[in-house]
């Protein structure tokens, strides 16, 4: 029975979590970006303009594949019932 449980919930709780983490560093993507535009030095602020924009589409696309991916799953959950 636990195994069960873990089968069958487990991979919902583990995308969640991830989906979280997803938005853990969207949120901190935003926030660099803002502070890549306080800096003074202009190598500092490419720098850190484009670590801040790479960080926003990493989570971004791994935050929408997680979502793709459970959207799915439940359809083919939904299709079986």
């Amino acid at each position: 029975m636990n195994t069960l449980f873990s089968i069958k919930y487990g991979w919902w709780i583990f995308q969640a979590v991830l989906i979280l983490v997803s938005v853990f560093f969207l949120i901190f993507g935003i926030d660099l970006l803002m502070a890549s535009y306080r800096l003074d030095d202009p190598f500092s602020f490419i720098m850190t303009f484009f670590a801040a924009n790479f960080i926003l589409l990493i989570s971004v696309a791994l935050g929408i594949s997680f979502v793709i991916k459970m959207v799915r799953v439940y359809k083919k959950v939904q299709k079986k019932t």
